[in-house]
């Protein structure tokens, strides 16, 4: 097997072995500040914990997070489920369920009233279990318009679930839509990973005004306790500048250990794996493995 070496090699014009300079140092928007008062503090909590995993900007590591802490929440003797609210559903991928293998997902219970437990999936990692997305979500956004108490939909599925798990960790899509408020409702915490590359910050700021509108209209709990600092590529001094500028807009809502830019945590889901299984000695397992200690508190 060949090493585990960083995504994407060196960038075009780098020195070899060199350190990559940022062009500008990156800067949260003026208005996002600790001062929010749906940012709290971070590290465990009681359980059971339900935690939606957020972040308006795509590509920042949402489905990645979910699925390898998930898994290491698992390995450490924590009863898991994943929440798959994502259409393009790489969660229930990523975890090595067919789509073709089950009879109801997500959608049936947000639409069809289907009880929860009536989806659920075991996965092949002990105490590790996914309710399922398929395509059919992309049109729930506007099939739950005219439906009642719309936005609650999953906070009551999972109110019937919430003894059973320990963890509950709902993978919340890229928007601002009725399946992300769904989430939020939900939720008692939310999880942000964030990119460590320019425009980290970007629609973390929109993501904060959101939660303060379910706070004010929905969840009256809800708290942004967890921010994950998820892709850092330590030849880069902008990624250093981005955990700086981070660290200091959230404190210590920001988990200490540092997900590393990998192929292996890249990869792993192509083969329906989370990366502490494909590759358990790689950097990104360790990593997982790290910060499900850090945010359980260590082993169940």
């Amino acid at each position: 097997m060949t090493s585990e070496h960083e995504a994407g090699g060196e960038s075009p014009g780098a020195p070899p072995g060199g350190t990559i300079e940022p062009q500008i140092t990156p800067q949260a928007p003026s208005h996002l500040t600790t001062g929010s008062s749906a940012v709290g503090l971070g590290g465990p909590r009681p359980l059971p914990r339900i935690m939606a995993v957020a972040n308006q900007k795509g590509g920042v590591g949402k489905t990645t997070t979910a699925v390898n802490l998930g898994a290491s929440l698992a390995d450490l003797g924590y009863r898991v489920l994943v929440i798959d609210l994502d259409p393009q559903g790489n969660a229930t991928t990523g975890l090595g369920i067919d789509a073709r293998n089950f009879d109801s997902s997500i959608y049936d219970v947000l639409l069809h009233d289907v009880p929860l437990e009536d989806c659920i999936e075991p996965t092949s990692i002990k105490n590790l279990f996914v309710a399922p997305a398929t395509i059919h979500l992309a049109g729930a956004e506007i099939e739950l318009v005219p439906t009642f108490s719309r936005e609650l939909r999953l906070r009551k599925a999972i109110d019937a679930i919430r003894d059973d798990f320990h963890y509950v960790l709902i993978d919340c899509p890229p928007s601002l839509g009725l399946i992300t408020v769904n989430g939020l409702a939900a939720a008692d915490e939310v999880l942000v990973p964030i990119q460590c590359e320019y425009y980290a910050l970007e629609g973390v700021g929109q993501l904060l005004r959101n939660v303060e509108l379910v706070r004010g209209n929905l969840n009256p709990t809800l708290l942004v306790t967890t921010i994950v600092l998820t892709m850092y590529d330590a030849r880069t001094r902008l990624a250093d500048q981005v955990v700086e500028e981070v660290r200091s807009h959230f404190g210590s809502a920001v988990c200490t250990t540092i997900v590393p830019r990998s192929v292996r945590v890249s990869e792993a889901p192509s083969f329906g794996q989370p990366v502490t299984v494909h590759d358990p000695s790689s950097r990104g397992a360790i990593a997982y493995r790290e910060l499900a200690k850090e945010v359980s508190g260590g082993p169940a």
